[in-house]
């Protein structure tokens, strides 16, 4: 993830939060080494979110993004959630997944739960994304 923070397109994440977090995430390990990760975090029984979804630089285009999105939703659904969302800066790539852009106003769960929090509040450039879940 480091170097997704370095870049600016993924907040940094302490120590402390991704262990707090950490059954959160669902990874992809190649020679024991991660490649890939993702977490679903949950706001309510009718959303939750993909979070910190990163494929390592020399892994991408060989699907791991995807079984990681995939995964994550068959996870939301097992679990009876209504909806998923992510806030993004790659829209197209969660609208291959089924998902539709949306106004990020749409999620008072997320945008005063956890954005209100975040040093682009007030600028954020990213873009959000929806999926209903049957």
């Amino acid at each position: 993830m480091a170097d997704y923070v370095a870049h600016g397109v993924l907040l940094p994440r302490s120590k402390s939060d991704i262990c707090d977090n950490l059954m959160k995430f669902i990874v992809i390990e190649l020679d024991d080494v991660v490649v890939a990760c993702g977490a679903l975090e949950i706001f309510n029984e009718n959303l939750c979110e993909i979070r910190s979804l990163v494929v390592a630089e020399n892994q991408k285009r060989h699907g791991f993004g995807r079984i990681l999105v995939d995964k994550l939703i068959e996870k939301a659904i097992s679990l009876g959630l209504k909806r998923i969302m992510a806030l993004t800066y790659v829209p197209s790539f969660f609208h291959n997944a089924g998902f539709r852009t949306v106004p990020k106003e749409i999620f008072p769960e997320k945008v005063w739960g956890v954005c209100f929090k975040c040093c682009k509040f007030n600028d954020c450039d990213e873009i959000a994304v929806l999926k209903e879940l049957s």
